[in-house]
């Protein structure tokens, strides 16, 4: 965390970081399986790829050719079996086929308790961002508690910034609420 010099400073700061912490639960929501194909859905998969970990977006191009199906297109034939492997060894639970040039991954739909594991996994991520969303709250909000003890700041100041980071808070917790209960819709509902 960098110095805060000022209330200005101070909100600035909370503002960047809770921003970050909704966007990196945004890039969490992407990669939660809901039914449909997605190609975002294979963003966390790495292969290893001659020695080197590289994300399989990086070695082809995916596409969604139907509704139930993500297809790689490996721009090093080579790859198909390591990209294969990958996603097997993945925690997704998929099975891909692949014909030696491009690699098919169909998207079973989901079953009934699948679908509640996978609410039960989207809940602790909520609280996780929620938890860094208050973790930034209470570090702001010591940072000006310190500035006011050190008369860098007037007691009404310090009250202003601090009903200011509140309302920050409660906006970004919010976000962070909204895009879960529309992920979980999407993930609870049965086509």
């Amino acid at each position: 965390m960098t110095t805060i010099a000022n209330s200005k400073d101070a909100m600035t700061q909370a503002r960047t970081r809770m921003e970050k912490a909704v966007e990196d639960f945004r890039k969490e929501l992407a990669g939660v399986r809901t039914g449909r194909a997605n190609v975002t859905l294979l963003d966390h998969i790495r292969v290893d790829y001659h020695g080197t970990s590289m994300p399989v977006n990086q070695l082809g191009t995916l596409s969604v050719p139907e509704a139930t199906m993500i297809v790689i297109s490996p721009w090093d034939p080579s790859a198909v079996q390591m990209i294969d492997k990958a996603i097997r060894t993945s925690d997704l639970g998929l099975n891909p086929t692949n014909d030696g040039k491009i690699v098919r991954v169909p998207i079973p739909p989901l079953t009934e308790d699948r679908r509640k594991e996978i609410v039960k996994h989207l809940h602790k991520v909520l609280e996780n961002h929620r938890t860094a969303v208050r973790n930034i709250r209470r570090d702001v909000k010591e940072a000006v508690d310190k500035l006011e003890k050190d008369k860098k700041i007037s007691q009404d100041e310090q009250k202003r910034t601090l009903d200011e980071l509140e309302k920050l808070t409660h906006s970004e917790t919010k976000k962070i609420e909204d895009l879960s209960a529309v992920k979980e819709k999407e993930i609870l509902e049965v086509k």
